[in-house]
This record gives structure tokens, C-alpha cells and sequence, in this order.
């Protein structure tokens, strides 16, 4: 009886040991793995930033955690994540292909598609056609101007009210991108434009989540009808829609003569018509909903936090309004080239990135091959987690790390300078492809509104929250503004 009781101890300990999940050589450190679950219970579901701080404090810059028995890299401080994703670049620029918002995407377009042949040539293409379609040219700049009078035009009907912003700015910037991929732009009451918002909304708080955690760490749940399907029947909506608005440009266009993004891609398509090709429809619909979603959601929650602190500092809102009112005296409106003139604005606006941290952890990586990264041994094929939250809240790079400030921008002649630890945007091979429309999106959406209007906090809306909801996005929570006309410049 002892003997056989004794043999079952073994074997338990014997397949707990199989199960545990294992450092290899020289890995980075972290916290002990339990069998089958490794480090899920380190982390909170809900949003895992202040346990990534927290294991930080611990292991260092560069430490590991497994979600259940994949292991992870974390990259935390500005020299270790410019060591890996800018100085060796290419060794940690693939993306994980066996991920919740992998198989949401059906590994198609290119925010997402793994580093090889495919993802270069999309890449090229991307940034080719933004720049022909004017991206930092006055075409961009009249199309983003148009977006703004509707938003002048929604807010002129709420002077002296208080209105809830979240919607009107999530449209404004899908309407700004749709009009460079689609050649067209929707009333903020069309079906399309309700329902493509609603589903990149629901999908960043889905693909952030628990429930995406839990889909990564345990391939056994993921057959079950658990709230992670949701994503994918949203994704189906969505490529519904792109379809039929592809369907629309094949019948509509002129070969060699490209309206807008998706022209461009068709003829493209023309030309390379061999069995070799990487460019096809079905590319096609899931890399404009990539270029859709990241066009809108980020510049949205990156607009909504900066009306959140500049209602709630109006000694900013109005040094703003006074450079604004000095730059632009006699100009009808502002030309993205104004900036130069407005260090002030300038540092305000990458301040509210910089607060807004919109994209926390990034998008994860994949290293492309074994590689080395501040003296430890990162294998081919390990998940990386670019903590970009570490770099953009670092003590010793920033005058002023935990607070809105404007003057982490500013040197001390008042002339605005842009820190090394500046990365809303990632930075290196997989450096956001929109920084250039996202950047000018900003400036000319702040600046005209700030010289039209007067934002102001409801007397009662009590303090204000500035913790964000967390996901693939960080989102303000959800407020409500005043809306004062201002005198006439």
C-alpha cells in the first residue's frame, strides 16, 4: 500500500515537473511559472500595466512571463527597447502567428502579418501610396480641413451645452482615413460608419482583454462559446462591408487612373497577375480594415485625451489659444507648416501623445531568429512585448514623467525639442505606417478648434477620471464638455 502510494507521489511530481514550463539557457528572469497556467495569476486580466511595472521593479528591463506554457519577453526603458527594435531591428520584427488577434484577422494585411517577402512589399506599397495621395501635401491637408467643418458644424449646434464627444471624434477621424483609402466619407448617421466604429471599438477592448489572454494561453478553450467569439463576428461585419466596397471600385474604376487607395492596390493587382504575386483580394479587404482601424482608433482616443487635460488646465487651453492667435493672425485656417511657428502647441500636443499612450504594449513581436538582447539568450520565434508605457513614463528621460506637462517638450529658450523616449508611434521596421496623417490629423484638429472655441469642464461633472479603459487602445472614459464660441479672430 505505501509502495503504491509512494509510486503515485512520483508519478505526480513526475508530470508536474513535464508540465512546468521552463527558462532556457541565459533566458531573461521573471517570476516562477506554475504547471499549465505559468504566470496568468502574476497578471491581471483586466489591464496587466501596473503588474508589468510592478515585475519591473523586480526582474529588471528585460524579463520574461509565460502565458500558460508560451514564454514571453518584456521590454521595459528606452535602451533596451531601442537595442531590440530599432539597433536589431529585423531580429525582432516578426508578429506571433498563433494569437487571438491573429486569427481574428485571418493572418491577412500588414499590421499584423508575419516579417518575410509579403509583408515588405505591402509595407512599400502602403507608404508609396500614402505619400502619392498627398500625405503631408495641401490635398491631405483640404481633406482633413473638410472633416473639421463638420465637426465645427456638429459643435456650432451645441454652444453653450454640454455634449458627450466620444462619438463625433471616432467618426471624424474614420471619415479622414476612409476618404484616402475609399475616395468617400459617410454622414455621422450612416449605417456604415455606426457600425465600422462599433466593431474597431468593441474588437480593441476584446483583443486586449481577459478573455484574449485566456484564448493566447490555453488552445483547449478556444473551440468554446466564450465571449472572444464576439471579435470574430465583428471582423466578418467588417469584411462584409470592405468587400462590397471593393466590389464597388472593380466596377467603377479606370484602370491607370487611381481615385484613392484602393484603386491603387487594384492596379497594382493588374500588373501582377503571375501565381508568385502577394497582392489578392482577399489582402486587399483585411489591409484596408488594418489601415481603417489603425487610422481611426488611435487618433480618436489620442483627440479625446487631449480635450479631457485641456478643459481641465485651461491655463494650457488658453496659452494655447493665445499662439494660435498670434500665428494665424489674418490666415483663414491653419496649414500643418504653421507648427513650426508654435513650439508651444507643438509641445502640448506631443504631450497629450505622451499622456495618451495610446498604444501601451505596442503590437507584440516575434524574434525572426536567435538573438541577444542586453546580454541574455532570446530564441527564434519568442513573443516580445514592447512595454512602450516604461519608456514613455521613464524616470531620467522626461522633466516631468508622471504629470501632464508641456514642458517634457520644451527646452529653456521656450524652442520645442522632442525627446529620445518619444515613440507613440513604435519606432524602427515596424514604426506605425500612419504617423504622418496621424500627426497632421492632430495639429489641424486642435488648432482649429481651439481657435474657434472655448472647452470647458461641466461645473457638474464632478473631478475629472483620468485613468483609461484599457485595450489594444487606451480609451479615456467616457466625458462630457462645454462648448463656448470665442470671440472672433
Amino acid at each position: 500500500m505505501f509502495a503504491s502510494i509512494l509510486l503515485l507521489g512520483l508519478c505526480v511530481v513526475f508530470i508536474i515537473v513535464q508540465l512546468k514550463s521552463r527558462r532556457p539557457k541565459n533566458f531573461p528572469p521573471g517570476p516562477a511559472p506554475l504547471p499549465i497556467l505559468g504566470n496568468i495569476l502574476h497578471l491581471s486580466l483586466e489591464n496587466p500595466l501596473k503588474d508589468f511595472e510592478r515585475l519591473r521593479k523586480s526582474y529588471g528591463n528585460v524579463y520574461s512571463v509565460f502565458l500558460g506554457p508560451k514564454a514571453a519577453v518584456v521590454i521595459n526603458g528606452l535602451k533596451a527597447m531601442k537595442e531590440a527594435i530599432v539597433t536589431k531591428g529585423s531580429d525582432f520584427a516578426g508578429r506571433p502567428q498563433d494569437l487571438f488577434i491573429n486569427e481574428t484577422t485571418r493572418r491577412k494585411g500588414v499590421i499584423l502579418a508575419d516579417y518575410g517577402t509579403s509583408w515588405k512589399e505591402h509595407r512599400r506599397f502602403a507608404l508609396m501610396t500614402l505619400k502619392n495621395f498627398g500625405l503631408g501635401k495641401n490635398s491631405m491637408e483640404e481633406r482633413i480641413h473638410g472633416e473639421i467643418q463638420y465637426i465645427i458644424d456638429a459643435l456650432e449646434k451645441s454652444i453653450g451645452q454640454t455634449i458627450s464627444p466620444q462619438l463625433m471624434f471616432h467618426n471624424a477621424a474614420s471619415n479622414i482615413i476612409c476618404q484616402v483609402l475609399f475616395g468617400k466619407r459617410y454622414e455621422y448617421e450612416d449605417e456604415f460608419i455606426k457600425v465600422i466604429v462599433q466593431c474597431f471599438t468593441e474588437n480593441a477592448k476584446i483583443a486586449n482583454g481577459p478573455w484574449a489572454m485566456l484564448y493566447d494561453s490555453f488552445p483547449i478553450i478556444r473551440s468554446l462559446p466564450l465571449p472572444f467569439n464576439k471579435a470574430f463576428k465583428n471582423v466578418e461585419t467588417c469584411q462584409k462591408l470592405a468587400i462590397n466596397l471593393v466590389n464597388e471600385h472593380k466596377n467603377t474604376r479606370v484602370p491607370g487612373e487611381p481615385r484613392d487607395f484602393v484603386d491603387c492596390y487594384l492596379d497594382r493587382m493588374d500588373k501582377e497577375k503571375e501565381d508568385g504575386s502577394t497582392f489578392s483580394e482577399a489582402q486587399l479587404t483585411m489591409y484596408a480594415l488594418d489601415l481603417h482601424f489603425a487610422g481611426t482608433d488611435t487618433t480618436s482616443n489620442t483627440i479625446l485625451t487631449g480635450f479631457l487635460y485641456l478643459m481641465t488646465y485651461p491655463h494650457i487651453q488658453e496659452r494655447c489659444q493665445q499662439e494660435i492667435d498670434e500665428v494665424l493672425e489674418g490666415k483663414a485656417q491653419a496649414s500643418f507648416d504653421d507648427r513650426l511657428n508654435m513650439p508651444y502647441m507643438q509641445a502640448v500636443i506631443h504631450e497629450v501623445q505622451r499622456i495618451a499612450n495610446t498604444v501601451p504594449l505596442s503590437v507584440f513581436h516575434c524574434t525572426t531568429k536567435d538573438t541577444e538582447l542586453m546580454g541574455y539568450s532570446i530564441p527564434r520565434g519568442t513573443l516580445i512585448i514592447p512595454n512602450l508605457t516604461s519608456v514613455l513614463n521613464e524616470e531620467g528621460q522626461w522633466k516631468a514623467p508622471n504629470e501632464f506637462n508641456p514642458e517634457n517638450f520644451l527646452n529653456d529658450q521656450g524652442a520645442f525639442v522632442k525627446p529620445e523616449a518619444f515613440m507613440p508611434f513604435s519606432a524602427g521596421p515596424r514604426m506605425c505606417l500612419g504617423e504622418g496623417l496621424a500627426r497632421m490629423e492632430l495639429f489641424l484638429i486642435l488648432v482649429t478648434l481651439l481657435r474657434k472655441f472655448k472647452f470647458i469642464w461641466p461645473e457638474d461633472a464632478g473631478e475629472p477620471d483620468y485613468n483609461p479603459v484599457y485595450g489594444v487602445t487606451l480609451t479615456p472614459k467616457p466625458y462630457h464638455m462645454k462648448i463656448q464660441l470665442r470671440a472672433a479672430q
